[in-house]
């Protein structure tokens, strides 16, 4: 099948209800099945059998994969977005004609291919696009292994002759690259529907089929049939688990009622604002802290609580680490500043009790801070 017609054949893309995306951290489980278009393959025939090179050309055939692999967030935060996984897959397509010089009266035979890869895929966070509201993730990926090809049924019948072969198995060094799109259920935390175009190309199978040549019932000719470079264009319909996927995240909370105007006295809450993804102190938020440390000399206190937390960027995993990161290093700075350690409380709220309510995703600036209340 020539590479343009492949290029040309329609993604089949599912309608589901859908929820917005979250990178997978931790362990998966994933499979699919569609549509294998086969390019022609070079076909060189032992001289007993017929000179030169040929072009073998297949009929659409179909295609399956199931995998298991690991989201490496999981792991480390710098990580996310990032996963490694291993995949088994199969497809069979049927032979539609050889180039063999004088054309056959009819042929016969299928090639079925099988393999394992192991793949690094990368999902691609729509907030790294300018996009806030977001219901899917693109994604890509490489991938590189072994794959095993059978050619099964193979016969070419000439008006005086007939050429076959048994079901032999050759393959070789395996190599894809993967393009796709997740769309996340919203009633089923972890579950997403997947469609993906994936080319998958074997180089150079090792081996030959074995074919051999009969007229008039006696064999006349033995040889091989040694087939060239493999490439699939592969256009997939699946679904991948994850477990351990956290739950949507419940609406945002009423918009909070305005504080009045502080009184002339000292100032018991202290607000300290931090840059997008960053936990370390501005000049600006350390002269903050400072005055919440001055402020505690001049007013009688039982403990100082210094609350962490987040935007509604990222996931809710990474943005609680953040979020103690953040009300860590304030409350190093309160110490640096004369303040008693043994009456600082440390909490970290991540992407809760924002003080301005966002969709999920939205980097509102005032949602990054840390809190000192000074009780």
């Amino acid at each position: 099948m020539k590479l343009r017609v492949a290029l040309l054949a329609a993604t089949v893309m599912a309608v589901p209800l859908i929820a917005k995306a979250q990178p997978i951290n931790g362990i998966y489980v994933g499979g699919g099945i569609g549509l294998n278009l086969l390019q022609d393959e070079t076909v060189n025939h032992s001289p007993a059998l017929g000179t030169g090179n040929s072009m073998a050309a297949f009929n659409p055939g179909y295609v399956g994969e199931v995998s298991v692999g690991y989201g490496l967030g999981a792991l480390n935060s710098a990580l996310s977005g990032f996963r490694v996984e291993l995949e088994g897959n199969y497809s069979d397509n049927s032979l539609q004609s050889i180039g063999t010089g004088a054309a056959p009266a009819s042929i016969k035979g299928s090639q079925d291919n099988y393999g394992a890869l192991v793949n690094i895929l990368y999902d691609i966070d729509p907030n790294k696009l300018g996009l806030n509201e977001h219901f899917v993730y693109p994604y890509v990926g490489l991938g590189a292994g072994y794959e095993a090809m059978n050619l099964a049924g193979f016969s070419e019948n000439f008006a005086t002759s007939r050429t076959s072969g048994g079901s032999n198995t050759v393959g070789g060094f395996a190599y894809q690259g993967i393009v796709g799109l997740s769309w996340p259920i919203s009633s089923v935390p972890g579950l997403a529907v997947t469609t993906e175009y994936r080319m998958l190309g074997v180089m150079d199978p090792q081996g030959a089929y074995h074919a051999s040549t009969t007229s008039g019932g006696a064999t006349v000719a033995r040889g091989n049939l040694n087939f060239g470079n493999e490439f699939n264009h592969e256009f997939l319909l699946g679904v991948r688990y994850a477990f351990g996927a956290a739950p949507p995240p419940p609406p945002p909370a009423p918009a909070p009622v305005a504080a009045p105007a502080p009184a002339p006295a000292p100032a018991r809450t202290y607000l300290v604002f931090f840059d997008w993804d960053k936990a370390d102190l501005t000049d600006r938020a350390k002269q903050i802290v400072a005055e919440a440390a001055q402020a505690s000399t001049r007013v009688q206190y039982t403990r100082i609580d210094v609350n962490g937390y987040t935007d509604r960027s990222g996931s809710a995993q990474y943005n609680q680490k953040l979020s103690v990161k953040r009300a860590e290093n304030v409350a190093a700075e309160l110490v640096r500043d004369g303040v008693p350690k043994n009456v600082i409380d440390i909490q970290g709220f991540g992407e809760t009790h924002p003080l301005v309510p966002t969709a999920d995703g939205v980097r509102e600036p005032q949602n990054r801070r840390v809190e000192i209340i000074i009780k």
